[in-house]
């Protein structure tokens, strides 16, 4: 029996560049990662084997109430510790539903987006788990200008980009659950970058409880 931690990738109508989006995690070595869609995800009902879930998925609209999906969202997730990490676009999904607004941490979530912009990134926590030792960089990635997570929320990462919010990740609790925000990650111009594959890497083992 593998002693990797498992984790659950969910992708869902947003375009993905799935060979490289693959290779992304391929090279995690303390993972085993199955990606998969939210439908199949929701349906499992062994999906508390995972020690973290990494959405990546943009779903809209809110699902209706015998929906599957709906069921899982309100009755597990954050029921246990099982770690939540929202990549990119899935800290837009469902943005009229009051649910994903309190586990993304950000109040208004109306947004426009910016393709391959280049931004300098700063690390503010430099003592956070996910960010202890690392440097400032720069990258190239789509950007989105929205409004700033909640006062709740410890920032991690910042940009000063006019056309990007200020945070780019943050960490917050969802009720028994940790939960790391990262707004970057659109394509392989971020998937390739060895700074956000190690904050990605280093937010999954945080948010699986093995990191801090």
């Amino acid at each position: 029996m593998s002693s990797k931690l498992k984790a659950a990738v969910i992708t869902e109508w947003h375009p993905v560049d799935m060979i490289h989006f693959h290779r992304l995690f391929w090279q995690f070595d303390e993972f085993e990662v199955y990606v998969q869609s939210l439908d199949i995800f929701c349906k499992d009902e062994d999906n508390d084997k995972y020690d973290v879930v990494v959405y990546y998925n943009l779903s809209d609209p809110t699902p209706a109430e015998d929906d599957a999906r709906r069921i899982y969202l309100e009755q597990k997730l954050g029921s246990s510790s099982q770690g939540i990490l929202l990549l990119h676009h899935a800290i837009l999904n469902y943005r009229n539903w009051e649910l994903w607004t309190k586990v993304a941490g950000v109040g208004d979530r109306s947004f426009k987006y910016y393709w391959e912009q280049t931004v300098r990134y700063d690390l503010t926590a430099v003592d956070h788990p996910i960010t202890r030792g690392l440097r400032n960089f720069a990258m190239i990635d789509e950007t989105y200008t929205m409004a700033e997570p909640n006062p709740d929320n410890e920032i991690l990462i910042t940009a000063d980009h006019p056309n990007s919010m200020k945070a780019i990740a943050w960490t917050r609790q969802y009720k028994n659950s940790r939960v790391f925000c990262y707004q970057s990650g659109h394509d392989d111009f971020a998937y390739k970058d060895r700074n956000f594959q190690e904050i990605l890497r280093r937010g999954m083992l945080w948010c699986a409880n093995r990191l801090g």
